[in-house]
């Protein structure tokens, strides 16, 4: 295993156990996401050029489109909910409330 691939495996890893364990909030819980995908990026990205197949040069731009989205969309919920709860923590939402 080269320290390229630890250094991928240990980003994934911390990524995941801060998702875990740090919801307080919900900015938190969505940069953890966003480390997470940018972690599948890039192995994405180093895999494409270790094999240096053509066809897989594309799934990297397709997983930073949808981490793009992702992000939009996230940052979206965070305003909705901080305008109609008063904060992000993610304790104060209740999802059976209308």
């Amino acid at each position: 295993m080269t320290l390229l691939h630890l250094s991928f495996y240990s980003a994934f890893t911390i990524s995941s156990l801060g998702l875990a364990f740090h919801r307080t909030h919900l900015i938190s819980a969505l940069l953890c996401l966003e480390s997470i995908i940018l972690s599948i990026y890039i192995a994405l990205a180093i895999s494409s050029t270790q094999t240096q197949t053509s066809s897989l040069n594309i799934l990297p731009i397709l997983i930073l489109t949808f981490s793009a989205c992702e992000a939009g969309t996230g940052l979206a919920l965070l305003v909705a909910s901080t305008r109609t709860h008063g904060s992000d923590h993610l304790h104060n939402f209740n999802l059976l409330q209308c």
